[in-house]
């Protein structure tokens, strides 16, 4: 099957803010009926209002993604509303930052089943009805850690690490079946999580980075967007950096 945007349905987790949130507004401008999902309810209810008043199609579902049962259940919702899904965006993450010997157990587990159990469970729930259509689209937002690794993420970065070989491993076992399977990385982005950060370390990390800038959340959304559409049916198994030159 062929796809356009104006019949396309995606899923967009962590779609209340930062990233997530410019994602789900590039593909519902492109035409998609974006279904946004995370945990905060009142992120969610806000980003979706704003984008309804703009004239795209936007429905919040309140999802927690690192348990099996709101996926499969928020999952379940979608199809029943929609009664497809041709897109699912994997960007849900969360970040307890601490050296390896000060991380208490609970620190590493969460931030590894939000963003790596997390898009396991979404896509697991996912592939099936993509599969049976023979038309599909996941991607998964990873990070620049996952490959460059960061003093104090251990857990963030083994999640966003263990999130490439997920990429790549799926893409093989559905590439027959006309379901491309990518991931961004971005590298350091314009948004709430990074926002409080003292200048002194702003400044130390402006120096990595050959462009000389922060990215923006809407560069990286651009990027999913790309992967996301029927241009990128011959892409699968990838990872398109979006970092300014910091890893190259």
């Amino acid at each position: 099957m062929s796809m356009v945007w104006s019949d396309s349905v995606a899923l967009v987790t962590g779609g209340g803010r930062g990233i997530g949130k410019a994602i789900a507004e590039v593909l519902a401008e492109k035409g998609a009926w974006v279904f946004l999902c995370s945990r905060d309810e009142a992120a969610l209810e806000a980003a979706a209002q704003e984008m309804t008043a703009k004239g795209w199609r936007a429905t919040p579902v309140r999802m927690d993604v690192s348990r099996e049962s709101d996926v499969r259940e928020g999952v379940r919702a979608v199809l029943k509303q929609a009664g497809h899904v041709e897109i699912l965006v994997n960007n849900a993450g969360v970040r307890k930052d601490k050296l390896l010997v000060r991380m208490r157990e609970e620190d590493w587990q969460e931030v590894l089943q939000v963003g790596l159990s997390g898009a396991f469970f979404c896509i697991r729930e996912v592939v099936p009805h993509m599969s049976r259509r023979r038309y599909g689209r996941i991607v998964n937002v990873a990070s620049v850690v996952g490959f460059t690794g960061n003093p104090g993420q251990a857990n963030y970065a083994s999640a966003k690490a263990g999130l490439v070989g997920l990429t790549r491993s799926v893409a093989r076992e559905y590439a027959g079946r006309g379901v491309t399977v990518n991931a961004v990385a971005p590298g350091f982005i314009e948004t709430g999580m990074i926002s409080d950060l003292p200048d002194s370390v702003r400044q130390q990390i402006l120096g990595t980075i050959p462009m000389g800038r922060l990215g923006t959340a809407k560069e990286v959304a651009d990027a999913v967007a790309f992967l996301a559409g029927p241009e990128a049916g011959y892409i699968t198994g990838q990872v398109l950096h979006v970092n300014g030159g910091m890893y190259a």
